[in-house]
């Protein structure tokens, strides 16, 4: 009889397995699970097995090389009432035709026409700023990032509603985060007050959706937005998305669109407070290159410094900080034996603060993405927009609209903490700033 060969992992509790434990402190718990446990550890969610993978060779073999193999894990799917079948929670052929028809939506010279977009919605948030005033930064992202992605998504302006869309988005994830532990096991149909907030939070995501795909079919205008994109895409058979397929795409990048980029600026601007040389260094390139005016997309390719600035950021704050995935069948992943239906943890937190890729792991060093580190580091040793076939399909408009943010911003404001004030990372959906980032802007 054959010896089935499972990874090691901490014991945990004989009912709950790992889960109080992933509960109390989900970042510090799996950091020591891959530094005491080795590349792959067993983990136990009460009745779920889990494991949390660390190498990145075997990391490339689920994202990768035997994708096919594994689907988006329980946790995800469990969002369909939010996500629909949009590209994040799609699988099979499902996902390959919408894939198809969002791809073009996201080529390069597409997205190029939202630079302007980007810095004029930045420059018009500054000049609510007043010097000396306390704000919170991740707030302040969060209503930039929706009117961005609201105008380059749908034509609209959406500032008006920003503060009822930030409302309904803020109930779908602290959904998320409270079915993380042991409210999953409730139904939503039960009417409990958080779930009945995020029955509420979806539908009034859905209204607005709705109305704006019913008046877009109705004038039948093309503005040039990611929207009509979509509208208009037709897939190999020559057949178009339905309404509820237009729901579905749009609310999934209506959410990712703008939750990820409000954090990855958010965390740019926090650690350039607090490392005054970075933010010094910074500002020399931004007046060699810009010196006072705009930046634009014609910029890009000279403000190198800046991408290392966010490429860095995003190491040691990824917004996706975990992806995981459900095997389908029974595999073998670095000589161990894994069975349908494990959930596979893969953590961008964990690998991009591992110190067989970085030295000084903690420590923000722009100065490591010099000469081409990503192509001298191991394969998926730093994935934050994720790889394979299901690699984020908005990264290219996220890194363009981050740098034109970051840049925007720099020129005109230094940014530090309020007094007495600690940022706390809080992982979520993704990687979010548990009671915000409170600073204080200086005019430069």
């Amino acid at each position: 009889m054959s010896i089935i060969n499972r990874p090691p992992g901490p014991r945990g509790n004989p009912l709950t397995g790992n889960l109080l434990e992933f509960r109390r402190d989900p970042l510090g718990f799996l950091t020591m699970c891959a530094r005491n446990y080795g590349p792959i550890v067993r983990l136990r969610f009460a009745r779920i097995t889990a494991y949390l993978i660390n190498e990145p060779d075997y990391i490339k073999d689920v994202l990768v090389t035997n994708h096919h193999n594994f689907i988006k894990a329980k946790q995800l799917r469990a969002n369909r009432r939010v996500f629909g079948n949009g590209l994040l929670t799609s699988e099979g052929d499902s996902w390959m035709s919408q894939r198809r028809l969002a791809q073009p939506a996201f080529h390069r010279k597409r997205i190029a026409a939202y630079g302007d977009i980007m810095v004029s919605y930045t420059e018009q948030m500054l000049a609510r700023w007043r010097e000396g005033g306390i704000r919170d930064i991740h707030e302040d992202m969060k209503g930039l990032t929706l009117a961005i992605v609201g105008k380059t998504l749908f034509n609209a302006d959406v500032t008006g509603e920003a503060k009822n869309l930030g409302a309904a988005l803020k109930a779908v994830m602290e959904q998320h985060e409270a079915r993380r532990g042991l409210s999953r096991f409730i139904p939503e149909a039960i009417p409990t007050p958080a779930n009945l907030r995020y029955q509420r939070a979806v539908m009034h995501l859905d209204e607005i959706i709705y109305s704006i795909i019913r008046h877009r079919r109705a004038i039948g205008e093309d503005p040039g937005d990611l929207l009509s994109m979509l509208l208009h895409a037709r897939d190999e058979d020559g057949s178009q998305m339905t309404d509820k397929q237009l729901r579905d795409e749009t609310m999934t990048l209506l959410i990712a669109g703008h939750d990820t980029t409000a954090l990855a600026l958010s965390w740019v601007l926090y650690l350039l407070s607090q490392h005054p040389q970075v933010e010094n260094r910074l500002l020399e390139e931004l007046e060699t290159v810009l010196g006072t005016r705009a930046p634009n997309l014609d910029d890009l390719p000279k403000l190198s410094y800046t991408e290392m600035v966010i490429k860095e950021a995003m190491r040691l704050y990824p917004p996706a900080w975990m992806i995981s995935r459900e095997a389908l069948e029974d595999c073998n992943i670095g000589g161990y034996h894994v069975p349908s239906g494990t959930q596979l943890i893969m953590s961008q937190w964990v690998t991009h603060r591992d110190p067989r890729y970085f030295s000084n792991p903690e420590e923000f060093i722009p100065d490591r993405w010099a000469d081409d580190l990503v192509k001298r580091l191991p394969e998926y040793s730093y994935f934050p927009f994720g790889g394979g076939p299901r690699t984020c399909i908005g990264n290219s408009f996220a890194m363009m609209e981050t740098v034109l943010v970051v840049a925007t911003i720099a020129q005109k404001f230094r940014l530090r903490l309020a007094p007495g004030f600690s940022v706390i990372p809080w992982p979520s959906m993704t990687l979010r700033p548990k009671n915000g980032i409170k600073m204080v802007p200086t005019a430069r």
